[in-house]
């Protein structure tokens, strides 16, 4: 069992910060030994420890340790570093429980695994997304719960900016997030924000399954967050739920009433027939979610959304999900902090502190953060600037290297090292049937350690939905028969979102079944490595043609594959049968210089040719 340094100890409470909290932070590592003690019977660490090390730790000696582990078929010394199998091998012979303890430094929080006492730990409101095709009735149907009026209030009807807010149903709190669309819903997963715990998924009666529908629940099922589905616009003549359950099962989003697992309920939120059903099926839901936080800590949480007040500055909505914000509280939310000044609700009435699954707006941070980032409450403003800062720093190291996303070759590495257990891939085809096709032949290779998940699957281009969801995902994307344009393929470049384009089925089987056997080599790329231009013509018996040439640019390798080319015509393609230095046989020769070329099985070369060699390497 895996717990974090830095933890409230068992829900205990500190009454010198707003009288209820505590908190137990390491804001650095621990320098030398990195913890590793025997506390009542278990044996803790929180790092691969040498044999002298764990034997000075658990009291047994050198030569016991050594014995033991060489009688089970283990020959270790004495500065040897022991695994986590054999530190509980040796834990467990003698008389010890154990235990890996993760440490985490402050300034990685969204890393903390919170593992609270169960004692500390009260029911929370779930947090609920809403989502679906335009104009389904998405902020209609919050109109309805919350018995507003938000959707005349919107240009166009259209929901314009993430908004969140509370409705108290049957003595128990919902909190609904209401989205401009999946694409938002993702962008904040791409930066880490897994805020929500349900996904309604709207859907018109009328109107059916459309695109927007399907890419919501690929984004809602790459999050793993359940799905409860609103069968919208019922008051209308032509409602047909039946034929939305129907056309859903082609996603797989199965009803319960067809032998599923996903509750659908049907609704008009022009009427408010439904609503109140929703409402307890959200609440059932989260029910067998057993959805739980501790208040009596620092509170942990996710933006929501930001902007620049003209009045008030920086201004943040903040979704709390675990522990209490307080009024006065420091937080670090991105790369910046700040005191809170004010914290208001969805009302704009004034709060003195907010607890899990609390949506509220704050005052007070020294820039605007980004929708997505995560934030912490912390008890001192100089802890909360050092933090801010040595996040900072390593945001620019972090936007030096590579994205988030992946490669081929950076997964098949991933697999090779055991690290990775899925693959999450994107298919994108000229035809539906095609897509189908590929997406059930390549979930077939999935074996026992490698699991590969197709995300979405459906026909026409790539889009930006589709880079988002393999951004956010780490997915890769595999196009068949069809191409990405140039403004889709330097997004992705830019993203780090890698693009596969085939047109035979069996090539893109084959390249996934090498990555799930972890053999896959990464793509070769030609990689020009310079040019000569030929001069003179020079005839030698028993050898052909010569070529004495000038290296314009680059440098020509002995033996390197080359092209001749000829008024920028490829005219042949072969390798250097030869390359000389005057006399001399050379290795390479350099730009700038002289040299004697000889190609190989061709002598009709010409003055004013160019031979271009270029060698094939690995694709970065």
């Amino acid at each position: 069992m895996k717990k974090p340094q830095f933890n409230n100890k068992k829900g205990g409470q500190n009454k010198n910060h707003s009288g209820f909290r505590q908190a137990n932070f390491e804001s650095r590592p621990k320098k030398k030994e990195d913890f590793a003690k025997v506390n009542g019977g278990v044996f803790v660490y929180s790092k691969p420890l040498t044999v002298a090390e764990l034997s000075k730790a658990i009291n047994v000696p050198i030569p016991a340790i050594i014995k033991y582990m060489f009688m089970n078929g283990k020959a270790v010394t004495i500065n040897q570093l022991l695994d986590d199998e054999m530190i509980g091998t040796i834990c467990l012979e003698y008389g010890y429980d154990f235990k890996k303890e993760e440490i985490v430094d402050a300034e990685h929080f969204e890393d903390l695994k919170i593992e609270d006492d169960p004692a500390s730990l009260v029911e929370r409101a779930p947090v609920v997304s809403v989502m679906g095709h335009v104009d389904h009735g998405k902020t209609s149907i919050i109109d309805a719960i919350r018995h507003s009026d938000l959707c005349s209030k919107e240009a166009g009807g259209i929901s314009q900016a993430i908004g969140a807010y509370q409705k108290d149903h049957k003595g128990k709190k919902i909190t609904i997030i209401d989205t401009p669309g999946h694409e938002a819903f993702t962008a904040m997963r791409a930066r880490g924000a897994d805020a929500t715990d349900i996904t309604v998924l709207v859907v018109a009666a009328d109107d059916g399954v459309m695109p927007q529908t399907i890419e919501a629940i690929n984004h809602a099922k790459a999050a793993n967050c359940e799905i409860i589905v609103a069968i919208n616009k019922m008051d209308k003549p032509g409602a047909d739920p039946d034929r939305v359950k129907n056309e859903l099962m082609a996603h797989d989003v199965i009803a319960e009433d067809y032998g599923g697992d996903v509750m659908t309920v049907e609704v008009s939120a022009k009427t408010g027939k439904g609503i109140d059903d929703l409402l307890d099926a959200i609440l059932v839901k989260a029910e067998m979610m057993e959805l739980k936080a501790n208040p009596n800590r620092f509170a942990i949480g996710t933006v929501l959304e930001a902007k620049l007040d003209k009045g008030e500055g920086p201004k943040a909505t903040l979704l709390v999900q675990n522990g209490t914000i307080a009024a006065s509280d420091y937080v670090v939310v991105g790369e910046i902090y700040g005191k809170i000044r004010r914290m208001t609700n969805e009302y704009n009435a004034v709060l003195k502190s907010a607890g899990p699954s609390t949506p509220v707006a704050v005052t007070g941070l020294s820039a605007v953060p980004m929708a997505g980032d995560r934030f912490m409450a912390f008890p001192t403003e100089k802890e909360a600037k050092e933090i801010a800062e040595r996040r900072a720093l390593e945001k620019q190291k972090q936007e030096r290297s590579a994205s988030a996303a992946m490669s081929l070759s950076d997964l098949n590495n991933l697999v090779n090292a055991g690290k990775i257990q899925d693959v999450n891939i994107i298919i994108k085809a000229d035809t539906e049937g095609s897509a189908e096709a590929m997406k059930a032949n390549i979930e077939k290779q999935s074996n026992d350690q490698v699991k590969i998940k197709v995300l979405a699957a459906s026909a026409g281009a790539i889009n930006d939905s589709d880079l988002l969801l393999a951004q956010a995902s780490k997915a890769i994307i595999y196009g068949f028969n069809i191409r990405p344009d140039a403004r889709i393929t330097a997004k992705a470049n830019e993203a780090g979102v890698e693009i596969r384009t085939h047109q035979i089925i069996y090539e893109v089987l084959e390249e996934i079944e090498a990555l799930v056997k972890g053999m896959y080599k990464a793509e070769q790329v030609e990689q020009v490595t310079g040019q000569a231009e030929i001069r003179h013509i020079y005839k030698i018996s028993k050898i052909g043609t010569i070529g004495g040439s000038y290296v314009t640019s680059g440098t020509i390798k002995a033996g390197s594959k080359i092209r001749l080319l000829r008024a920028g015509v490829v005219v042949y393609t072969g390798e250097l049968a030869g390359l000389k230095r005057f006399k001399d046989d050379a290795k390479e020769v350099r730009e700038g210089y002289e040299c004697g070329i000889s190609i190989k099985n061709y002598n009709d070369i010409k003055e004013g040719d160019i031979v271009e060699g270029y060698e094939m390497v690995d694709k970065e």
